[in-house]
């Protein structure tokens, strides 16, 4: 049962809509794993401590039933998630209510969202447009060498978050200072004649590893910081990560293989390149 106080009304007999909990947010996740997302085991965590007030909930009556994300990263910038119903309750527009309620959390920000192919028309109608192709690579890596990486430390925080901005329109400080150190995450930087040409985190999910962000000056650059992340896992474990269509060539040199695609959709260009990105963070955050 959701905890939250202030319900928003809507249209819709019986439905409300509020910022979510904690446990709200656990219940969320479990409903994305059984999508099949894969989430990482400290997601839930890492995300509501970005921006607290970008999850909510759609409940009729007492039980939660769809839920969305709209994460405010900067003043700039905000990224929609997390798009579930609970499937006894799809079609009868309590996503939808939902959505509508929490647009409100991102004031005039550029938005940006994935979309499934079949689905990019209805993003267009709601004033989204094409960027790119994301791709989710999956399989077993191909061993390499780690030369010239070295083990984040927190000494390195601001670096790093200046290094992403260039990547990440007006950058995300807030959830990098939880993501790069959270439980469980590994983060890796790769050092050039002493300067950041590139980091990646790897984190484990209840499925395989995911990879991302990783984000890095060249493709030899993040070939060592793939290498460097995936170095401890066991032999034959496998790993995922979601890349921009244009970075297909470094995945799949890595032994990674397509699984599916969305569609990145922006309101407004956001004024960065995808060239550096070798995987984004998350489809829920960017």
């Amino acid at each position: 049962m959701s905890t939250t106080s202030h319900r928003v009304p809507t249209a819709l007999p019986g439905f409300t809509v509020s910022t979510a909990t904690a446990a709200d947010w656990r219940q969320v996740t479990d409903w994305a794993h059984r999508e099949g997302w894969n989430p990482g085991l400290r997601d839930a965590e890492c995300f509501l401590a970005t921006d607290p007030g970008g999850f909510f909930v759609g409940s009729l009556g007492d039980r939660p039933v769809a839920a969305v994300s709209l994460v405010n990263h900067n003043d700039r910038y905000a990224v929609w998630g997390h798009y579930l119903v609970d499937p006894e309750f799809r079609n009868h527009g309590y996503g939808r209510a939902t959505c509508r309620v929490a647009r409100k959390h991102a004031g005039d920000r550029i938005l940006a969202s994935d979309a499934m192919p079949d689905q990019v028309e209805n993003y267009t109608r709601s004033g989204l447009v094409r960027a790119h192709d994301t791709v989710h690579y999956v399989g077993t890596p191909r061993r390499a060498g780690t030369g010239g990486t070295v083990p984040f430390e927190p000494g390195w925080l601001d670096r790093v978050v200046d290094y992403d901005r260039r990547s990440f329109p007006g950058g995300r400080p807030e959830f990098l200072r939880h993501w790069l150190t959270a439980p469980g995450h590994t983060t890796v930087l790769r050092i050039v004649d002493g300067a950041l040409a590139g980091y990646g985190v790897l984190r484990p999910a209840r499925g395989r590893h995911r990879i991302g962000p990783l984000i890095a000056d060249s493709a030899a650059d993040a070939e060592a910081v793939f290498a460097a992340l995936v170095a401890p896992l066991d032999t034959g474990a496998e790993v995922s990560l979601f890349a921009p269509g244009g970075q297909g060539g470094f995945a799949a040199g890595l032994g990674l293989v397509e699984e599916f695609r969305v569609v990145r959709m922006y309101t407004a260009d956001p004024g960065t390149a995808a060239d550096r990105v070798y995987a984004i963070g998350s489809l829920e955050l960017g």
